[in-house]
């Protein structure tokens, strides 16, 4: 309870004793005569206490500072690359006419201009739609930092049998996920998840509880998987292929997650000295795993992160967009820093298979903060091998609808308009 409404009641309290009527003399006196009583005064009421409201926090990618970056026809992009980007664009239009931007910087109407352009603009001349739709934004010192993600395929079967023993979990019918913007401005773009535990919300249970058999009972079970260790990455992954016995493919995709943090498991063998530095990579974890399957379960439950599965058809998964995400096209990033649907370029000077046109239409939970990207790799071989050693770093400008820069720029802390960033 706030001071000031504590204040309140121990004025209204007050107020009241003031207005009990004393008792009478001492016993044997005689007492006044009786009174003329006139009408009853009502005491004033007290004004409401005032509400200290805190007010709602500038949205992150306002808070890490926004500047023009260079013309967009100073970019190497190449036109492939700008014909892709221009489908994948075209496919995130009716999302971004519609969805609030967590990130503050465009409003759905903004995009109005491109997403009516985009709808009869010729693939082959993509890159002229971008130069003529688009300027570009650079967030903080725009230093990016890209892995890579990949479709994964593994052996599964919807039955269990003999091989096929790792449960694929729908989502669990006491599952509980919880919008806090809905009670606080300030919370915008944030959730909690758990379950209900005599009336109250608790934590849901964590990977190690799970595979206990914490949810017996309460969640469906899809299918079963042939690999704990190949299940484990198609988790990270979010979505995926499972090849049942008789060939056919059952295409499973994010649903939810128990809200236990993530961690990425890798860096945490690092630190315990289980691998080097150069084992990191997706390949090299999976090899330690594979040769130490009496460690493979703890290492695995550092990650109390859990992911439930639906199934999926189509041709591709879908990303959080909605829309179905396009190898080599397609990157996942924190939108509270990047508007879900916008293009980004990335100039990279370690990998040049990264540099160039992307479209932000996924997220992922340890995709966090500005300037943080996921490559979508497709699905395959070649797509896992690439995935899987995805490091990179380079220089990133977001693709804004033309004329929003300077309005973002003059929002965040001490209004940055007319600043211009240089590759």
């Amino acid at each position: 309870m706030s001071r000031l409404r504590l204040a309140a009641i121990a004025a209204l309290a007050l107020t009241a004793s003031a207005c009990v009527a004393p008792r009478g003399g001492a016993v044997g006196e005689a007492g006044p005569p009786p009174p003329v009583h006139p009408a009853p005064v009502r005491p004033q009421p007290l004004p409401p206490p005032a509400v200290a409201t805190k007010p709602p926090a500038q949205p992150g990618a306002l808070l890490a500072g926004v500047r023009s970056g260079p013309a967009i026809a100073s970019l190497s992009i190449d036109p492939a690359r700008a014909r892709d980007a221009l489908v994948a664009f075209r496919l995130s239009c009716p999302a971004l006419l519609r969805r609030t931007d967590l990130s503050g910087l465009t409003q759905p109407a903004d995009w109005q201009p491109a997403c009516t352009a985009a709808g009869t603009w010729p693939d082959g001349q993509a890159l002229g739609f971008f130069q003529r739709y688009f300027e570009t934004a650079q967030l903080g010192e725009g230093r990016f930092y890209a892995t890579g993600y990949y479709e994964p395929e593994i052996a599964g079967s919807l039955q269990p049998a003999p091989g096929y023993d790792v449960p694929i979990y729908g989502v669990p019918d006491d599952l509980i996920e919880v919008d806090l913007g809905q009670f606080a401005s300030d919370l915008k773009g944030r959730k909690v998840r758990g379950r209900v535990q005599y009336g109250a919300l608790v934590p849901y249970a964590d990977r190690s509880q799970i595979e206990a058999g914490a949810l017996q009972g309460h969640a469906p079970v899809i299918g079963y998987a042939a690999d704990k260790v190949a299940f484990f990455f198609l988790q990270i992954q979010g979505s995926g292929r499972v090849r049942l016995p008789d060939g056919q493919v059952m295409r499973i995709g994010y649903a939810a997650e128990n809200g236990q943090p993530y961690t990425g498991i890798g860096k945490w063998m690092i630190s315990q000295g289980l691998i080097t530095v150069d084992q990191g990579s997706m390949q090299g974890i999976v090899g330690w795993l594979k040769a130490h399957p009496d460690q493979a379960d703890m290492v695995m439950r550092q990650n109390r992160s859990f992911i439930f599965f639906k199934q999926r058809d189509g041709a591709g998964p879908l990303g959080a967009l909605g829309v179905p995400v396009t190898g080599r096209v397609t990157v996942a990033a924190d939108p509270s820093f990047t508007p879900l649907g916008a293009p980004v370029w990335l100039g990279s000077a370690d990998r040049s298979d990264v540099a160039g046109l992307w479209v932000a239409q996924d997220t992922g939970g340890a995709i966090k903060g500005a300037n943080r990207f996921d490559t979508f790799w497709g699905a395959g071989a070649d797509a896992e091998r690439i995935a899987g050693g995805m490091s990179a770093r380079g220089l990133a400008y977001l693709l804004l609808p033309a004329g929003t820069v300077a309005r973002a720029s003059a929002q965040g802390p001490g209004g940055n308009a007319g600043q211009t960033a240089r590759p």
